[in-house]
């Protein structure tokens, strides 16, 4: 049976059950729990000091009002981390590239900042409808613009995680076949191509990143 390049991205099943929910528990048996002890050893240490340094990066630029959802956006960001870091490994699978996935995770989180909005600050909420200063004829376009912008984010956000980390696997896969194909026949050209292929996939740790942040 010849294989797409595209059946990396299928949900893999085992006994007609989707691996995707071992995939989803991974990272959080992946890190080290703290101890009780006053002193913990290294790991935990590094650990908890590049947690401490990213969180603290997210919400530098937020007020001390926003602080009270370090550990649900931290924890967050260190699950789709993980998650886009371990599909870059052989044999895997990355659950980051369903946009299923994806608007599950983007969908509650926006509908939350929106209704949280509107009952703390609803004259400021709505007053992003309507940008300072518009001439009165452009009023109610705005209005629609806006509000449609708004609710199209979480998929917007949704869909530009899916599509770059496709995307980056995509590539890696082509160049990867390229080099391994033109081995036997021009082995220099191979040689660059593994050169780029390498690059590509230092591209693409940045990449998983970013998307998370």
């Amino acid at each position: 049976m010849t294989l797409s390049f595209f059946d990396q991205f299928m949900s893999p099943t085992y006994l007609g059950i989707p691996l995707i929910a071992l995939a989803l528990s991974l990272p959080w048996i992946l890190y080290p729990k703290p101890t009780p002890r006053w002193l913990n050893n290294r790991l935990i240490t590094l650990q908890g000091w590049f947690i401490g340094r990213f969180t603290q990066q997210i919400f530098q630029p937020l007020s001390l009002g926003g602080h009270k959802w370090a550990t649900l956006l931290a924890s967050l960001m260190l699950f789709l981390i993980t998650l886009n870091m371990l599909g870059l490994l052989p044999y895997t699978f990355t659950p980051t590239t369903q946009l299923s996935l994806n608007m599950a995770f983007a969908v509650p989180l926006w509908l939350a900042t929106v209704i949280i909005g509107m009952r703390n600050q609803p004259t400021h909420a709505l007053g992003h409808l309507l940008p300072e200063g518009t001439p009165s004829l452009l009023i109610p376009v705005l209005i629609i613009i806006e509000t449609i912008s708004l609710f199209i984010r979480p998929l917007a956000l949704g869909v530009r995680l899916t599509a770059n980390l496709t995307a980056g696997h995509l590539l890696i896969q082509l160049i990867a076949t390229a080099a391994f194909v033109l081995l036997p026949l021009m082995p220099t050209v191979a040689i660059l191509t593994a050169v780029l292929l390498f690059l590509l996939t230092l591209l693409e740790v940045a990449v998983a990143m970013i998307q998370a942040y």
